[in-house]
C-alpha cells in the first residue's frame, strides 16, 4: 500500500448522539456515530499523468497510481441466454472504462469456472489512457459466453493482481447472472476471507437467475455495496455510476477504533447509513484496550454507526468515559511500521441518574436505527416465510415493516414494500399480500433491504 501525506488526507470529523444519562445499576451505553469526510486533496479527486500502454506495478514513487481497479465480468453459458446479457455486460464495461481517470490502473478478468484476464492479459494493470482504453475495449469485443460459475476463482485473480499494486485505493466490480454452481460454497468464503484485506468490490446480479445471499455476502465481506440490474439495458448506467463512485475515493484502509477503560466492552458495532452492517465480527486488537473495526474506502461522504458499549454497573452521580472513538489509517502492508494516524476523534460518556425522566429518554438517533435495523429484519424474515409459505407470518412481518417504513420516512422501501404487499394503513401495517409478485420485484426488495435513511431533521 502506498505511503500517504497526511496533508492530502480528506478531513474527518466526528459526532456522537446519545443519551448519556443512565438509571442507577444500568450497564447498556449506546450511541450513534457520525463520521463526515470531506475536502480530500489526493489524485482520487483529479487524473494522474498518462503512462500509455504500461504495467502499474511500480513501487511507491512518482507516478504510482492513487487507484486500481479490477472487473470481473460473469462469461458463463447463461450470459447468452437472452444474448442482451452478454451485450450488455460487453457495453456497460466499455462504459466504466471510459469512466476511468487517466492514470489508474485497471484489468479485466471474464469468469466462468475460471478466471482469465482479458485485458491487458500479462499478469498486472494496465494504466488508462486513451490508447489502453481503446485497447480494453477491442479486447471486450472479443469475449464470448460459456462454461460454468465460479466466483471464488475471479475474486483471487482480482487479489492477485490488486495485490501487486501500490494504488492506495483498491477496487473490485463484480457482476453475474447466475448461482455459483462449480465450486464448494467453503471455497467462496474462503476467497472472501483472503481478499477482505486486499480491496473493496461492489456486485450486482444481472437478470433474476442468481441468488440474493450470494451476491449481497460478496459485496458485505468485501465492504461494498449489492445490487440488482434486473434488464441488461440498465447495466451501462448503473456500471458508470459505480466507477464513478470509486473514483471520488480518496483515502483508502481507514478504520474506527474504539476504547473502552478497565470494566468496560464493547457489545457491538454497526454501520446503520447509508446501509446496514454488523462490523462487529471484523474487531482487530489494537492494544492497549482498543480494537479496530474496518470501514473501507472514502471520499467525501457521511456514514452512521451504531455502537453499543456494556459498563460496570455504577450508583447515582458516578460519571465515566464509556468508550473513546477515533478514525485511524494504517499501512496494512508494513503492520510494523508508523503507528496508525488519528484522523478524528469522539468520546462516548455514561452519567448514573435518578432523573426519570432524563434516564428514560431514548435519543432520537438511536430511536432512528434501532428502528431501521428492525425493518431490514422484517422484511427478510417476511420474504423468506412468503418462499415458505407462512402467508399470516409473511403477512404479519411485512406489515410491521411497511410500518416502519412510513413511520421513519423511508419511502424508497416503502416503494418497493408496494409491490410485494398492497396496502391497506401504512400507519398501521395493515397489509395484504399480492397474490402475484414478479421475481425481480421480489428480489429487489431483498437486496434493498438493508439501505436506510436517515433521521428526519
Amino acid at each position: 500500500m502506498a505511503n500517504f501525506a497526511k496533508s492530502n488526507v480528506p478531513k474527518f470529523t466526528i459526532d456522537v448522539y446519545q443519551n448519556e444519562y443512565l438509571p442507577e445499576a444500568a450497564v447498556e451505553v449506546n450511541a450513534i456515530v457520525t463520521v463526515t469526510s470531506t475536502g480530500g486533496g489526493t489524485t482520487g479527486g483529479r487524473p494522474l499523468p498518462a503512462t500509455d500502454g504500461t504495467a502499474a506495478t511500480g513501487g511507491d514513487g512518482e507516478g504510482a497510481p492513487h487507484a486500481a481497479v479490477v472487473i470481473m465480468v460473469d462469461c458463463s453459458g447463461s450470459m447468452d441466454y437472452p444474448p442482451t446479457k452478454m451485450r450488455g455486460a460487453r457495453q456497460a464495461t466499455e462504459a466504466a472504462i471510459d469512466t476511468l481517470r487517466d492514470g489508474v490502473a485497471f484489468a479485466v478478468v471474464a469468469g466462468t469456472h475460471k478466471a482469465v484476464e482479458v485485458y491487458p492479459g500479462e499478469g498486472g494493470l494496465a494504466v488508462a489512457s486513451p490508447s489502453t482504453r481503446a485497447e480494453a475495449r477491442e479486447a471486450l469485443r472479443r469475449l464470448t459466453a460459456s462454461g460454468g460459475t465460479a466466483i471464488g476463482t475471479w475474486l483471487r485473480l482480482a487479489q492477485r493482481l490488486l495485490a501487486a499494486s501500490p494504488a492506495a485505493i483498491r477496487h473490485g466490480i463484480l457482476l453475474t447472472d447466475g448461482r455459483n454452481e462449480h465450486e464448494e460454497p467453503a471455497r467462496l468464503r474462503e476467497a472472501l476471507d483472503a481478499c477482505a484485506d486486499t480491496f473493496t468490490c461492489d456486485a450486482r446480479g444481472v437478470g433474476t437467475d442468481w441468488e440474493v445471499k450470494e451476491v449481497t455476502s460478496i459485496a458485505s465481506a468485501l465492504l461494498g455495496t449489492a445490487d440488482i440490474v434486473a434488464e441488461p439495458e440498465g447495466l451501462t448506467a448503473d456500471f458508470t455510476a459505480m466507477m464513478e463512485k470509486a473514483m471520488g475515493k480518496e483515502v483508502g484502509d481507514v478504520s474506527l477504533r474504539l476504547w473502552t477503560p478497565q470494566g468496560a466492552e464493547i457489545q457491538y458495532v454497526k454501520q446503520v447509513a447509508p446501509a446496514m452492517e454488523d462490523l462487529t465480527g471484523r474487531r482487530v486488537e489494537s492494544p492497549p484496550r482498543s480494537g479496530d473495526y474496518p470501514t473501507g474506502s472514502w471520499g467525501d461522504e457521511s456514514r452512521d454507526y451504531h455502537v453499543c458499549v456494556r459498563v460496570p454497573a455504577a450508583q447515582v452521580g458516578h460519571e465515566m468515559l464509556a468508550a473513546r472513538v477515533a478514525l485511524v489509517i494504517r499501512d496494512p502492508s508494513n503492520p510494523s511500521g508508523p503507528p496508525a494516524t488519528t484522523l478524528g476523534q469522539g468520546l462516548i460518556r455514561a452519567v448514573w441518574t435518578d432523573d426519570l425522566v432524563a434516564s428514560t429518554r431514548i435519543n432520537q438517533q438511536v430511536a432512528h436505527y434501532t428502528g431501521q435495523a428492525e425493518l431490514a429484519d422484517a422484511i427478510q424474515e417476511g420474504l423468506q416465510l412468503r418462499k415458505d409459505g407462512d402467508e399470516a407470518g409473511a403477512t404479519a412481518k411485512l406489515g410491521r415493516a411497511v410500518q416502519l417504513a412510513h413511520s421513519s420516512g423511508n419511502d424508497e422501501t416503502a416503494k418497493l414494500l408496494a409491490k410485494v404487499v398492497d396496502v391497506e394503513d401504512a400507519a398501521a401495517g395493515t397489509v395484504r399480500l399480492k397474490a402475484k409478485v414478479t421475481e425481480a420485484d421480489e428480489m429487489t426488495l431483498e437486496t434493498r433491504s438493508t439501505k436506510t435513511v436517515r433521521v428526519k431533521k
